[in-house]
């Protein structure tokens, strides 16, 4: 390329790749629903009606087809982030943020704990779900804390781990639909400045 060049956009998709890409997503969103994160990818790739060869072509490992299947929710999230940091109540605005955290977390039987790995591994095909995740909450956080209703010494990576971890607790109770509330309330009393230290 000549110095001065602009470098070449990628091409888009052909019709036929994005069919198959299309096809491999909806298929795979609803093997990680029915079965969790871990369902075979070759089943994935059989139902969608293409080679397994195809679907590492669009997807090269589980965690970027993860990461794809979550855009979706990550979308909703963050539109909702922006929504909740012009609130008045910044602490219930973070509290809000955070329950649909979990809730979409646990959408898909062990998202939440490949999530967890994704937040310790910049090189993770999940990084590009986690990272903008983890900038939308800080950015609440910080709100709740400059108004006196959280903790100073709380950190965006502790609240990013609990909220996963409430996810994969609740995942594994699936008879207690109310778990997930109960384990984010009591987490939240210990972000009050306030509570009892250890």
């Amino acid at each position: 390329m000549a110095r001065g060049t602009a470098p070449e956009l990628p091409r888009p998709m052909r019709a036929d790749a994005r069919r198959n890409y299309d096809r491999l997503l909806a298929e795979a969103r609803a093997s990680f629903a029915a079965q969790g994160a871990d369902a075979s990818l070759e089943d994935v790739a059989r139902r969608a009606e293409v080679g397994i060869g195809t679907l590492y072509r669009h997807f090269p490992n589980r965690q970027a087809l993860l990461c794809a299947v979550f855009q979706e929710a990550l979308t909703s999230l963050l539109d909702r982030s922006h929504e909740l940091a012009e609130s008045e109540r910044p602490c219930a605005a973070l509290v809000e943020w955070l329950r649909a955290l979990i809730t979409h977390a646990g959408e898909y039987r062990g998202l939440s704990q490949a999530l967890m790995s994704a937040s310790h591994d910049a090189s993770s095909a999940l990084s590009p779900c986690s990272v903008p995740l983890r900038a939308a909450g800080m950015r609440l956080l910080v709100r709740a804390q400059s108004s006196g209703h959280v903790r100073p010494e709380a950190s965006i990576d502790d609240l990013m781990q609990l909220t996963n971890a409430i996810a994969l607790a609740a995942e594994q109770s699936p008879n207690d639909p109310g778990l997930a509330d109960r384990l984010l309330n009591l987490t939240l009393t210990g972000l009050k400045p306030d509570a009892a230290t250890a």
